[in-house]
């Protein structure tokens, strides 16, 4: 795992990390990956990237010396991009050691389709998918006239506001743009001059690709600023956002994901119960089905191909079907996305029809308002995948 482990996202880099940890001990519990004489067990290995791109080179080059031959990362798109880079090279030039790079959570679109490498598989639903997702529910929003779109000044989040205004514009032409702000990533302390011009705009909704330290300020300092607006996010859900909002947020902070503790079922109430039983304490409290269900596409694939050689994982990786708590998901070979349901849901009190489960102690939850197949959250790709 090559992931920010210190700076500003440590706490993101950390809670990958617990998931990760989770995964590989079901793997291993069950007796590890069937392997031709004998099981082996599955080793999550750290490697602080500190949040920065040249870091995470490194943090490659160091992984390969150690005989590592399979990278994952996510909390970066600019990050990913160089690694998928860096690997197609590497890869090219040593095809005895070559690795296989599997992405949690770098949702730049360009990185399964102009981007596309046979090297790079994304677990995450990229963010046009998301958006469409978001949108779906968005659209129904007949009250709103007014939105301000804010994100992070990188690739994923200028896409994000660049689909952002393509989808208002294509789904609610009379929603007017109020505001347009990109922002520095992980460097801004105080969102509150950011809190007023949003609420200067006159804007009922803020729509944001915001994650980590940059959403929680943003959320904090827009309920210090008395906007009472609906936040319509990607990442509303998890690392103190909703604590950070409180009561405020109830019915009006949105957020789309693969899978939320309150999505209905048994299953997956289990499932989420079995994670809170493994790490108790509040603050843990961030776990995406996504991540377990790369495990056990990864897993499966090295007991199909009977080998750690790079090439032979990633062939049976591009049809990887994986099945965990209720939650399907496919490889799709033409572009190295998985295929999954997206679910939208909206903050609501803990105990509130909908809402059995809270998030991080903060006596507020996610209620599912609307869920998508696989098939509906599905979008085209422009991949040209070469295939060594």
């Amino acid at each position: 795992m090559i992931e920010g482990l210190s700076g500003p996202f440590a706490n993101t880099g950390e809670a990958v990390y617990r998931n990760l940890v989770w995964a590989t001990e079901r793997v291993n519990a069950r007796g590890g990956v069937k392997w031709p004489g004998g099981n082996r067990p599955l080793l999550i290995e750290r490697f602080d990237s500190k949040g920065q791109t040249e870091e995470a080179l490194s943090s490659l080059r160091s992984a390969v010396d150690q005989g590592i031959r399979i990278v994952t990362q996510g909390n970066s798109s600019a990050a990913a991009a160089g690694l998928i880079d860096a690997i197609g090279k590497h890869n090219e030039r040593d095809p005895a050691r070559s690795v296989v790079y599997l992405n949690y959570s770098a949702v730049d679109p360009s990185l399964t389709n102009e981007k596309c490498s046979f090297w790079h598989f994304r677990f995450d639903a990229h963010a046009d998918m998301r958006m469409t997702a978001l949108m779906s529910v968005l659209r129904e929003d007949k009250a709103l006239k007014n939105v301000y779109l804010i994100g992070q000044d990188y690739s994923f989040g200028q896409g994000v506001l660049r689909e952002a205004k393509r989808q208002l514009n294509e789904k609610r032409p009379d929603v007017t743009i109020v505001g347009e702000e990109l922002h520095p990533v992980a460097r801004v302390k105080d969102f509150l001059p950011y809190a007023a011009k949003i609420k200067a705009s006159g804007a009922q909704a803020v729509l944001t690709g915001n994650w980590g330290n940059d959403l929680t300020l943003l959320v904090k300092a827009a309920r210090e600023v008395g906007f009472e607006g609906t936040f319509y996010t990607f990442y509303g859900n998890a690392l103190g956002a909703p604590a950070a909002i409180g009561e405020a947020g109830i019915g009006k902070v949105i957020a789309v994901a693969d899978w939320f503790p309150n999505t209905p079922g048994t299953a997956s109430a289990a499932f989420y119960q079995s994670f809170r039983q493994r790490f108790p304490k509040p603050e843990d409290d961030y776990v995406h089905m996504r991540m377990q269900l790369m495990i056990e596409a990864l897993a499966q694939a090295i007991e199909r191909a009977g080998s750690l050689e790079a090439g032979r994982i990633a062939s049976e990786l591009e049809t990887a079907e994986v099945t965990l708590a209720g939650q399907k998901a496919r490889m799709r070979p033409g572009d190295h996305q998985l295929q999954q349901a997206l679910a939208v849901a909206v903050m609501d009190r803990q105990g509130a029809p909908g809402t059995p489960f809270d998030v991080e102690g903060s006596g507020f939850g996610f209620r599912v308002v609307r869920q998508l197949s696989a098939q509906q959250a599905e979008l085209p790709h422009t991949c040209n995948m070469q295939r060594p």
